[in-house]
């Protein structure tokens, strides 16, 4: 259990069991749940019927399985159009895909990570991580580092204390050292790069998505592969990408959304 959800009480408790149940990614069963779980059987047990009876999470009786339930699809949809910038940006990433003929991913910060709200596939998809709804780093990604170079000081510190720096690749950045003298190399040149720091064979140009007052609202990417394309070839690409960023920024600049 952690700390937050102890001091959320039940409702903390419940949703940290929500969470342990999406992390599966496929229906589990009770007895998978529990030995993963730092709660007693009974607790566990009494907190997945409640879900079950308000329809967070599913049951199969025949399956003997839990997945996560049709009330969150309801809520996911509703926090999708309330809370993200995908509804009003989808017409300009939709323009931005079919102009340059690669991937196109649309984020936003989440907790100091990377959660995608949209994307759009190139005619020829090249597979990656990256998917609508999907959290992902920060510290190795190009809409990640985009954003977090325009974040105010005590947001990117919380942030960086979120950081694994985890080395997926030989040319992660493995340290907050490292990444910051990156972070400030975007800010002078308002687009960041990533040079196949999560995947390889991935890169992709990035651009923030900035208010009037220099607020990151999101970031918008062009990502390809190796294969494709190069980092100079992307880079061609920067005043394409620039310009959908700067018409997705005016488009909800006056749109009331959590910040």
């Amino acid at each position: 259990m952690t700390t937050s959800a102890a001091a959320d009480g039940t409702v903390g408790k419940a949703l940290s069991v929500l969470d342990q149940v999406a992390e599966f990614g496929r229906p589990v069963r009770f007895n998978e749940l529990l030995a993963t779980s730092s709660y007693p059987k009974a607790t566990l047990y009494r907190l997945m019927q409640t879900l079950v009876s308000q329809d967070f999470l599913a049951f199969d009786s025949n399956q003997q399985t839990y997945s996560l339930g049709i009330r969150l699809v309801r809520l996911a949809h509703a926090a999708w159009r309330q809370s993200s910038i995908a509804p009003v940006a989808r017409p300009i990433v939709d323009e931005l895909a079919a102009k340059v003929h690669e991937t196109v991913h649309l984020a936003q910060l989440d907790g100091g990570q990377v959660l995608y709200v949209d994307k759009r596939n190139a005619a020829v998809p090249i597979n990656m991580f990256s998917q609508a709804g999907k959290i992902g780093p920060s510290y190795c990604t190009g809409v990640g580092k985009a954003m977090l170079a325009f974040v105010d000081a005590a947001e990117l510190d919380h942030a960086l204390k979120k950081q694994s720096f985890y080395r997926y690749t030989p040319a992660t950045l493995t340290s907050a050292k490292e990444l910051a003298a990156e972070l400030q190399q975007i800010r002078q040149s308002g687009v960041s790069f990533d040079r196949e720091e999560h995947e390889p064979g991935i890169i992709c140009i990035a651009a923030p998505i900035l208010s009037s007052k220099g607020r990151p609202l999101g970031a918008l990417s062009i990502t390809t592969s190796t294969q494709r394309k190069s980092l100079a070839d992307l880079e061609k690409l920067r005043p394409d990408l620039l310009s959908a960023a700067a018409k997705i920024a005016s488009a909800v600049e006056h749109w009331q959304f959590p910040t």
